[in-house]
């Protein structure tokens, strides 16, 4: 019993250590900071300009096969929060997406990446919109480290259904929270 103990502790802390190396920054946004006009949706009484940030990652588990990017919004007021970009089947050998990338297009992503639908309805990054007067909320960039090389969705999967996909795959994690609010 007691070896299995051991056994179990050790696993969990290999793999929250192999987590813990794992990382997520960007050049665009510093972690902590308020998001500027460029990161903020044009639509829903907003007037920004809609760009996802530039994003580099690190440290991903030696077995990763893929990456998946999310930016959610917990403090939403809809009960379940705010998927405002889903990205999956980012080639393993992809450690960066450049400023812009999360176009509606996908142009600006690398081969075979594929960009799920958020909660604004449609695919592509979809930037900070708080309902005007409410707090700032605070919006989680994460990049999951997954094993398998391919996520299989249908083309108009919810980011719930991707979420859920990726939960159950995922090797690792890195994220850093920016925020923003509306007077």
């Amino acid at each position: 019993m007691r070896l299995l103990i051991l056994c179990a502790t050790l696993l969990v802390g290999a793999t929250a250590a192999q987590a813990a190396a794992m990382s997520l920054s960007s050049p665009t946004i510093k972690p902590g900071s308020m998001l500027t006009d460029a990161q903020v949706f044009k639509g829903f009484g907003c007037e920004g300009r809609n760009i996802s940030p530039a994003l580099k990652w690190s440290g991903a588990p030696k077995d990763a096969k893929s990456f998946a990017i999310t930016v959610y919004d917990p403090d939403a007021p809809t009960g379940s929060g705010w998927w405002h970009w889903v990205v999956y089947n980012i080639p393993a050998t992809v450690t960066e997406l450049p400023e812009g990338a999360g176009a509606a297009d996908g142009k600006g992503l690398p081969a075979g990446a594929v960009q799920g639908r958020t909660d604004f309805g449609a695919p592509g990054f979809g930037g900070a919109c708080p309902p005007q007067g409410d707090k700032p909320h605070r919006y989680i960039f994460t990049v999951h480290a997954l094993k398998v090389d391919k996520l299989d969705l249908p083309p108009d999967a919810t980011a719930a259904l991707v979420g859920f996909m990726i939960n159950a795959n995922r090797l690792g994690k890195a994220s850093f929270e920016a925020r923003y609010g509306r007077k």
